[in-house]
């Protein structure tokens, strides 16, 4: 017999299966999920005068215009190896996708092989016919194929679940990006923002020193008290402790960046010594509004996938209830010559259905479709907490700016006339209209007031910071190297 014909009959029965396929598919159908009443509206704490309803540009760190920023961020998306993990994760799941995915078609396999030895079944044939049992060689060559009919949507419903895992692990990975993206910006403000705050320690320890000089110039002349010499170079010695613990913090912030970058230590970008003013915005920040801000951000999204898949899981534990029905098919030839092993009386096929079925005792298989039906209420009741997450850190991050904004206006001008102050008390101080003391409790709370307005200055852009990576922008920034 023609080894085309049990194959065709083989194929012939899988075509007429597969118009069946649609007939059944068990378990709920995925409806996305209804945000929370109200998610979809705007920001409350949405200030016109300091932000914009308008959506923020994913690239959102190039709203700063500084030169050195950018590079910084493409190079941390290429090379930081917590990324680097993200897309491995992320190929594993496609992988695994594709791997289910194969579940539509037959599986097949070829086997050929030789044994020397006493089959049982030969054993028989040979005793029946009058002869003693032998031992010889059995020669085999034989190709299956079996097909699984999908009636119920086990394997649809299994695709769907793994195509789910595969997009929650791709959320997973966006949402990385967005955290390094902001956190390589953090890091670069903070270096700039710490050196701000070095330039503003140098300069207030050069005024109280030759405050201190002019002090004891007055004391070898007799104009005042070895006291007040003692008070000033005490001043000098405080201002001078600031700027060690200013230049650790600023290489700690290189060394997270130098991380975050991919680098070693010994790699470290120190170029950026020389900023010295943070990055600074020149336009209101854009914010969007909540529709937008749940659409973009990838943890909304991931957990969305998350009830997808956990959705499809109920009908793949739902299939299970039910008979499970394969097709299969083999053809090859098997004799005790090698010579033989092709010929008619060495052939050997068959076709046929076989159904496998748990089938009375359900108990497990239902067990595990309640199962899945309370993992599906779970994962609804973590997206409706995400979104509800989402939400709450955008407007936090926006009272915690607006509050920081009004600080920063609020000690500036009190900066500006603590200098007035210091300038006409230096001056009475000169003419002895005040006493030493007046003169150094103005110099200290100037020498304050700077510091904190330094301060202020990082503290601001972190925050907007803050509010930038709450929008959850920077997945899509030049991803084209998705595995």
């Amino acid at each position: 017999m023609s080894p085309v014909l049990p194959l065709a009959r083989f194929g012939a029965l899988t075509s007429v299966t597969l118009a069946c396929l649609a007939a059944c598919q068990v378990g709920p159908n995925y409806k996305p999920p209804v945000a929370p009443s109200g998610s979809e509206a705007a920001l409350v704490s949405l200030d016109r005068a300091l932000e914009t309803p308008v959506a923020p540009p994913d690239a959102w760190w190039r709203l700063y215009d500084d030169p050195r920023l950018d590079p910084l961020v493409q190079e941390a998306l290429r090379a930081n190896r917590d990324l680097a993990a993200a897309d491995a994760n992320l190929a594993a799941a496609r992988a695994a996708l594709t791997g289910v995915r194969a579940a539509q078609l037959p599986s097949t396999e070829l086997i050929t092989g030789a044994v020397r030895g006493r089959d049982p079944v030969t054993e028989e044939i040979v005793q029946f016919n009058g002869h003693p049992p032998v031992t010889l060689w059995l020669f085999e060559s034989l190709f299956q194929a079996s097909y699984e009919v999908d009636l119920f949507g086990r394997i649809h419903r299994s695709i769907e679940r793994t195509s789910a895992d595969a997009d929650s692990v791709l959320a997973a990975r966006d949402g990385a990006r967005v955290l390094i993206a902001a956190e390589v910006t953090r890091a670069y403000a903070q270096i700039c923002a710490l050196g701000e705050e070095l330039g503003v320690a140098r300069h207030s320890l050069q005024i109280v020193t030759r405050e201190a000089e002019i002090s004891e110039q007055r004391f070898s002349a007799g104009g005042n008290s070895q006291l007040d010499v003692e008070r000033a170079r005490a001043l000098v010695a405080q201002v001078s402790a600031t700027i060690p613990q200013l230049q650790g913090l600023r290489r700690t912030a290189l060394f997270e960046l130098t991380a975050l970058l991919g680098r070693t230590p010994a790699n470290a970008p120190t170029d950026l010594d020389t900023c010295v003013t943070p990055p600074r915005l020149t336009a209101p920040i854009p914010v969007g509004d909540g529709r937008a801000l749940l659409s973009r951000r990838p943890d909304v999204r991931q957990a969305e996938r998350h009830l997808a898949a956990a959705t499809a899981a109920i009908g793949v534990a739902t299939a299970d209830l039910y008979p499970a029905i394969r097709l299969s098919a083999f053809y090859g030839g098997a004799s005790t010559e090698f010579s033989r092993l092709t010929t008619n009386p060495a052939e050997i096929w068959g076709v046929g259905p076989s159904i496998s079925w748990n089938f009375p005792n359900q108990v497990g298989p239902r067990a595990r479709v309640r199962q899945s039906k309370a993992e599906q209420a779970a994962a609804l009741a973590s997206f409706d907490s995400v979104v509800l997450n989402a939400l709450k850190e955008t407007e936090q991050a926006l009272s915690a700016y607006h509050a920081a904004l009004d600080n920063r206006r609020a000690l500036v001008d009190a900066q500006h006339r603590i200098h007035r102050s210091f300038d006409i008390a230096r001056d009475e101080y000169a003419a002895g209209s005040v006493s030493s003391l007046d003169l150094l409790t103005t110099e200290q709370s100037l020498v304050a007031l700077d510091a904190d307005v330094a301060s202020t200055d990082a503290a601001l852009v972190q925050d907007q910071i803050a509010v930038f990576k709450s929008l959850g922008g920077g997945w899509q920034a030049d991803a084209a190297h998705t595995p």
